[in-house]
């Protein structure tokens, strides 16, 4: 538990697991040793294991930082609550406009862990799908937020659309990474926004 460090140890930890992080994305999870982060953080290899009980553990750590980090992207003031399709287009836009220099260097910074992570340590795999599902719910709030005000259908489904979307974002991501086009990213994430405008009581919205 964090609680038991000093204001000073939180910082450490924290700096140790945004080194982490960095390196995961860039290098992979597999190629990221308790070795290269100590030397990226310039800590000591006593404070790693005072901080985290082995690789493992600091790798949880890391997939809940993603997680914060896919929420924070995700609940900035220009989408609002991403219950309009104004919000859903500009979330679009947003990503379309990372492609280049997020997604065509190394991924998605959370889907890349799924993809090297789903078949490892159990709760680790547990910690991902619990990140999916609150990706999901971001979504799915606003999409129900539209369809009580009657701007969605009564046949549309929030989850269905709010499952679109990130899945949408997250095909994008990997095809963009893996052939350098940033441009099928945008392609996908329009495409999952134009699915939910079909679902519009005016499709001029």
């Amino acid at each position: 538990m964090t609680e038991r460090f000093t204001r000073k140890g939180l910082a450490t930890r924290a700096r140790i697991v945004g080194a982490t992080a960095k390196l995961m994305f860039e290098h992979g999870v597999e190629s990221t040793t308790m070795d290269s982060v100590r030397d990226a953080a310039d800590v000591s290899g006593s404070q790693m294991s005072h901080y985290f009980h082995g690789k493992t553990d600091l790798t949880r750590e890391v997939v809940a930082e993603r997680r914060r980090n896919v929420v924070a992207f995700h609940t900035q003031p220009r989408f609002g609550s991403l219950d309009s399709m104004e919000a859903l287009q500009a979330w679009a836009d947003a990503c379309a406009a990372d492609a280049k220099t997020v997604y065509r260097r190394g991924g998605c910074v959370y889907g890349s862990l799924a993809g090297e992570l789903i078949e490892g340590d159990a709760q680790v795999r547990d910690d991902l799908a619990a990140g999916y599902d609150e990706w999901i719910e971001l979504f799915r709030a606003g999409l129900v937020a539209m369809k009580q005000r009657g701007e969605l259908r009564a046949d549309a489904d929030p989850r269905h659309l709010a499952v679109s979307l990130v899945v949408a974002h997250q095909g994008g991501a990997m095809l963009t990474f893996v052939t350098g086009d940033p441009d099928l990213l945008r392609v996908n994430v329009s495409a999952a926004v134009d699915y939910v405008r079909s679902f519009a009581t005016d499709p001029g919205d």
